[in-house]
Formats: structure tokens, sequence, C-alpha cells
């Protein structure tokens, strides 16, 4: 008595002190630790610094200049003949130049790093939701191989002690050898089956670990997330707008548009302010200073203006060639996931039903074999009725949940 009060104490406790595994917490550590989730963080800050170099061509350009020459050669005219001096010269000088207007191709470069930014933006939301939607499904499969191991584990037990009852049965002469050999083969059977199932469960478990960067307990407490999914039904157009991958190719269309506008007013060139002082000290030492506005307008560049106005054009038209396409795996990938959630729907009331019809007959005939009313084969498949049905409501809820998870990703759902 006092074995069993201390074993089941210890069970207690073990419980009690067990990993516990919240699937929101795993997504936000995920979110928080996942290299991929860390690179384009880094490419909104990256883009946010585009977006300040670009602003950067509508404020004054300050420069500052400085020359020493240890020995200078000056030419000096006297009386027809030209004399030669060496002398030491050098010069300080500041520029600066302000753009007056460029035909906005400044305005234009501006706007498309401002949308650039909001691509990063929305990528970093796509991964988010994207690595969500993987915890999601690795978590749910490691819960759903754990009971797969407790189905298992309660099916070999009972070959097991089918087995013994066959061999019992056998002494008795109530039944033959081929029971007992055929029992064996089942456990053997069951054993490898159990086998299989704790090597997928730490397989999942193992791959949940480094999306989360945390070590997975073996003995880990899960959730029953399974029944908790539900889809809200909405429409296709309602996720199309809400789609953080679509949204990113539209911005793209929109940024490269502005790209080939960019591309089209180097065409004209720009108008700029300019503003010069400097002090000089060679032969005679004086200050210069200039103000003025020049216009620089490329007459001939080789063609590299003209060939990035057509490059500007194509890639403008491969953007809204792939959010096309987008747009049409988008649509056939929700409305597959939509028909076979239906189809899991039907599945898992016919899985439920089959269960328990199976569980019923089994109970039945194992009771009519230990009285010899029915052979070790009606057992046997009574039992692997059981054991698939159990099994196979667990995957249909798995692949229903899974689905229900992708359409999360699909409409951009994080947490």
């Amino acid at each position: 008595m006092k074995k069993t009060t201390l074993f089941i104490y210890i069970m207690m406790m073990s419980a009690l002190h067990a990993q516990q595994l919240n699937l929101d917490e795993c997504i936000n550590k995920a979110l928080s630790t996942h290299p991929d989730i860390k690179r384009f963080v880094l490419q909104v800050e990256s883009s946010k610094r585009g977006g300040d170099v670009a602003r950067a061509d509508y404020l004054p350009q300050i420069k500052f200049n400085a020359e020493y020459n240890p020995t200078k050669t000056y030419t000096l005219p006297s009386g027809g003949v030209f004399n030669t001096v060496d002398s030491t010269a050098w010069q300080t000088g500041v520029t600066m130049n302000q753009k007056i207007w460029d035909f906005s191709k400044t305005t234009s470069n501006i706007k498309a790093q401002q949308i650039q930014e909001n691509i990063s933006v929305l990528t970093l939301e796509d991964a988010k939701a994207l690595l969500a939607y993987k915890v999601r499904v690795q978590y749910e499969l490691m819960f759903v191989q754990k009971e797969a191991i407790k189905v298992r584990q309660k099916d070999l037990d009972a070959k097991e002690e089918l087995y013994k009852q066959a061999k019992a049965l056998v002494k008795q002469g109530m039944k033959t050898n081929a029971d007992a050999t055929r029992f064996l083969s089942s456990v053997y059977a069951a054993k490898n089956n159990l086998a299989i199932s704790q090597s997928d469960f730490t397989k999942a478990k193992t791959i949940l670990s480094l999306y989360i960067n945390e070590h997975v307990d073996q003995d880990a407490v899960l959730q029953d997330t399974l029944s908790e999914a539900k889809w809200q039904n909405e429409d296709e157009q309602s996720v199309l707008q809400s789609s953080h991958a679509l949204n990113s190719l539209k911005k793209n269309i929109n940024k490269n548009e502005l790209s080939y506008k960019v591309a089209k007013a180097a065409h004209y060139g720009s108008l700029d302010a300019v503003a010069s002082y400097s002090h000089q000290d060679n032969l005679n030492e004086y200050d210069s200073t200039m103000v003025g506005v020049t216009l620089n307008i490329p007459l001939y560049s080789g063609g590299r203006t003209t060939a990035l106005v057509e490059q500007a054009i194509i890639n403008k038209q491969s953007a809204e060639a792939e959010y096309n396409l987008r747009v049409l795996l988008f649509k056939e990938e929700f409305e597959s996931l939509l028909i076979d959630l239906k189809r899991y729907e039907q599945t898992i009331k016919a899985k439920e039903l089959e269960l328990q019809a199976s569980e019923q007959t089994k109970m039945i005939l194992d009771a009519r074999y230990k009285e010899g009313l029915s052979t070790y084969i009606e057992v046997l498949d009574a039992s692997s009725l059981t054991l698939n049905a159990e099994l196979e409501l667990l995957q249909t809820q798995l692949a229903r949940s899974s689905t229900i998870h992708r359409l999360e990703y699909l409409q951009g759902k994080i947490i």
C-alpha cells in the first residue's frame, strides 16, 4: 500500500513539474528567435535607410575640398618674355549644390523607396504568418503522434494479453498453437508500429524545438488544439485583400511604375543652384566666391538612359505578371482548401461513428473468444478496425486543423 501511494505521489509530482507547452507561447518564441524573422527585420531597417538616402537629394549637398602643392611652376610674361617661378601653393574651399528641379526624378525616387519600405514590412509580416503556420502544424503533429503512441501502446498491451490468453487456452486444449503463433506475430507487428510512432513523435519534437530555439522534453504537456481550430468562413475576396504576400506584390507594381518615371526623368537632366567659396595662396593670396545656377542635360550616355527606361518597363510588366500569377495560385489553393475542409468535416463524423461501432464489436468478440465462440482471426480483425479507426480519426482531425491553419496563413494571421 505504501509503495502504491509513493508511486502515485511521484507521478503527480512529475506531472506538476513537466514542461508545459502552450501553442501561442511557442509561436511567440519562434517569432522572437528564428533567424529568418531577424533577417526580414534587418531588411525593413535597410529599406528605411534607403528612404533616407533618397530624401537626401532634396537637401543641400555641401563639400569641403583642400589642395596643397609643395612645388608648382608658374609662368609670368614680362617684356615679351615668359619667365617661370617655382613656389608652394595651397587652397581650401566649400561648395554647395542645391537641386532646384529634376522633372520629379527625386520625388518619384523617394516615393519608390517609401513603397519599398512598405513592401519590406509586408514581407516581414508574411514571414511571421508562415512561421506561425509551421509552428502550429508541428505542435499539433507532435500532439497527434503522442496520442498515437498511447493508442499503439494500448494496442500492444491488448495483443500481449491476447497472446497470454491464447497460450493458456492451448494448454487447456481449447485452442491450437496456430492461435498462439498468430497472436505472437501480431505482438511483433504492434511493437514495430509503436516504434514508428515514437520515431515520428521524436521528429516532430525535434523540429518544433528548432523552431522555438528551446529544448522540448519527451514528456512535455501539450494542448489539444485540434478541436479549437475554427474557420470563420471568410470569402475569397476578403482573404485576397488581407494577404500580406499579395499586397506586397501589388505594391511592387507601384514601385516599378515609379522606377519607370525615375528612369524617364533622367532624359531631361536637372536644374541646380551652386555656390562656392575658396581661399587660395599661391603667388598671390586671395578669396574667391561664386553663386549661380547650372543646367545639366544629358545629350548622349551611350544608350544607358534609354536602356534603363526599357528595363523599367519590363520590370513593371514582370511585376504585374507575377501578381496575376500569384492571385491565380492563391485562388486555386483557397478553393482547394475549402473543398478539403468540407470533406474532413464529413470524414471526422464518419470516423467517430466508425470508432464507436468498432469498439462495441471488439468488446463482443473479445468476450466470445474467451468462451470459444469466435476465432482469433475475428478478434484480430476487430482489434485492427478499432486501432485504424482511432488513428485515422486523429489523422483526419490533424488534416482538418492544418487546413484551417493554412487558410489562416493565406489570410495573414499570426496569433
